[in-house]
């Protein structure tokens, strides 16, 4: 099993080098560097493809009026990373990426900052044949302002997911308080399906997919809760069923809610919580998608940018931003609970952490 993690450098106390990959010994815990590279500037988001061949990843440069994606290979029987290319994301703050599931595809959501520049929500880019990115195939834009004078200024398209279907692809814009809908055409174009608002001022951030397809579930940034939904894949409505919060009351006024990832059979949602500095469990109802409270644990650091299951689902990484460590906890599959193994991958300032099977593995 091998994992990915990003780290940022341009920015006050950062530590991180770029970009690394891992393995990691589900069995014993054991983690060992495979390989690393310092070329790519100021890493924060990136996807690798299941086999753990390709990796994108996103370059945020706060001075820059368009961001970078920047396609690497990893190859396993080396343990080295070869540079590919790298395409210009169309917007400033390029916050996430995707493969499409039929792998021909990288989706783009810049948060967008300012103005200048071709100002982009989401950008297409083609996969070609040995792992690079074509120029862009499609782009939009979005408008609006929240309610959060500070935050929600302009539209921040935060992230970008492609239903379990396959074929839409639902962006949470954290400046308008919507998730976006968008038909994904064969050429790569985007059409507007429909726009579904959540509650003003709650900052929508991270999206996770249930398995059964039905349910959508999104983490609000701003106001620290988290929303279920029932996706409509024809039209791209989603319709909010349930809202938990994301930390206990008291907790809420100094938190900013970062990640959420879903355990593999749909049963438990995590989610984390900078501030409070927590990952917060949910249980899915299987047949309702209604949430229900399960645990807040500690993420074993401080401000968890974002969250990682492996894929037998027995463990949860959590990239603890300012702790300069991605802790490794246990799952408990039955009830969904974490346990701090006090194992950990010390890595300056992780941001982003991907796994995927190692294919010597396999």
């Amino acid at each position: 099993m091998s994992a990915a993690s990003t780290a940022r450098r341009p920015i006050s106390k950062a530590h991180g080098v770029g970009l690394g990959v891992y393995a990691f010994d589900e069995a014993t815990l054991a983690v060992q560097k495979l390989a690393e590279t310092g070329e790519v500037d100021n890493p924060t988001f990136l996807s690798v493809t299941p086999d753990g061949s390709l990796i994108y990843a996103n370059s945020e440069v706060f001075a820059w009026r368009e961001g970078t994606v920047s396609a690497y290979c990893f190859g396993r029987a080396t343990n080295s990373l070869a540079y590919i290319n790298k395409q210009a994301s169309l917007g400033s703050i390029t916050a996430h990426n995707t493969i499409t599931r039929d792998g021909a595809k990288l989706l783009v959501a810049n948060y967008g900052m300012g103005s200048g520049g071709p100002d982009q929500a989401v950008a297409v880019f083609g996969l070609r044949n040995d792992g690079g990115l074509t120029a862009s195939l499609a782009s939009v834009a979005h408008s609006g302002t929240g309610p959060n004078a500070d935050r929600q200024e302009r539209p921040h398209a935060h992230s970008v997911t492609e239903t379990i279907q396959g074929g839409v692809a639902i962006v949470a814009d954290l400046g308008i308080d919507q998730l976006v809908s968008y038909r994904i055409e064969p050429d790569g174009g985007l059409v507007k399906l429909a726009s579904s608002a959540l509650a003003p001022g709650a900052g929508l951030r991270h999206v996770a997919l249930h398995p059964n397809g039905r349910f959508v579930f999104v983490m609000n940034e701003l106001d620290s809760t988290v929303v279920s939904l029932a996706l409509d894949q024809a039209s791209g409505r989603l319709e909010p069923i349930d809202t938990r919060p994301a930390v206990p009351e008291q907790a809420r006024a100094r938190n900013h809610c970062a990640d959420i990832q879903i355990s593999p059979d749909g049963r438990f949602l995590y989610g984390s919580n900078r501030g409070h500095d927590s990952v917060v469990i949910l249980a899915v109802g299987q047949q309702s998608g209604k949430l229900d409270l399960v645990d807040f644990a500690p993420c074993g650091g401080a401000t968890p940018r974002n969250l990682a299951l492996s894929p037998s689902g027995r463990h949860l990484f959590s990239a603890n931003q300012n702790a300069d460590r991605i802790s490794i906890f246990a799952r408990d599959g039955a009830t969904g609970r974490l346990t701090d193994t006090s194992h950990a991958i010390e890595i300056g300032t992780p941001m982003c952490v991907r796994i995927t099977k190692d294919p010597l593995q396999s």
